[in-house]
């Protein structure tokens, strides 16, 4: 099999087949996402149909693993590394049981919070310092601070000394921002699931939204599944 493809074509030829520009088609021989590309005598380019499976194959990959991954694969691809390749693959689908598991964590530091208040947790039942809650959720004490002053957290104010301290209940608070902030939710989202906690307790909104970022996973990993598909043939094609 000549993996170079049979047919001739003109750079803007193989942009149009993409919607991108020929200087983007240029960039992509460069960073390996295409193959190699010969020259004419007088310095021009040679793209091929080999050329145009590979970007088909490209937009294929990012649409499900993004282009920062998908530069990593088919440079790996292009210059013979499978074993990169493949761990490029991996990695993007580990990411999504990553965030399957976030969810699975905040729903159930939500359901603490919320629908258990009265239930243990592994914080202090004391009002505490600042530093404390910071090392107990994970974060430096300056974030919580800029939580506080987003209007997240609402520690009181020790006698005496003025220094900040958080009740269980703004310790459990702390808790479910962490998560939160983890999982990529917005600052507006975390509000309004912090003032659902203070004022009537319904669990809806979280479970709501929730529910919307596990129906984005599944899209996105759907999109994954094509894009591995697509790869694998294009790798047959190669090795055929």
């Amino acid at each position: 099999m000549d993996r170079r493809g049979s047919g001739r074509l003109r750079a803007v030829d193989l942009a149009a087949t993409a919607g991108v520009s020929v200087q983007q088609v240029r960039n992509y021989v460069d960073l390996g996402v295409l193959p190699p590309v010969e020259r004419t005598p007088s310095g021009y380019r040679i793209f091929t149909d080999a050329h145009a499976r590979a970007l088909a194959v490209a937009r294929s990959v990012a649409d499900g693993h993004g282009w920062t991954r998908t530069r990593e694969i088919m440079a790996a691809v292009h210059r013979g590394d499978l074993t990169t390749a493949l761990a490029s693959l991996d990695a993007g689908h580990a990411e999504l049981d990553r965030e399957r598991a976030e969810i699975r964590m905040v729903l159930g530091a939500f359901e603490t919070v919320v629908v258990g208040p009265r239930r243990p947790t592994a914080g202090p039942r004391r009002a505490v310092r600042v530093g404390v809650v910071a090392d107990l959720v994970g974060v430096r004490t300056s974030q919580l601070r800029l939580w506080e002053a987003r209007g997240l957290l609402r520690p009181a104010r020790e006698a005496g000394t003025g220094y900040r301290v958080y009740d269980e209940a703004e310790q459990r608070a702390a808790q479910v921002v962490a998560l939160l902030r983890r999982g990529a939710y917005p600052f507006e989202i975390i509000t309004a699931v912090l003032d659902e906690m203070r004022t009537t307790g319904s669990p809806q909104r979280v479970r709501a939204e929730l529910a919307r970022r596990e129906q984005e996973l599944h899209r996105r990993s759907r999109r994954r599944l094509a894009a591995s598909a697509t790869l694998h043939d294009y790798l047959c094609q190669l090795a055929g």
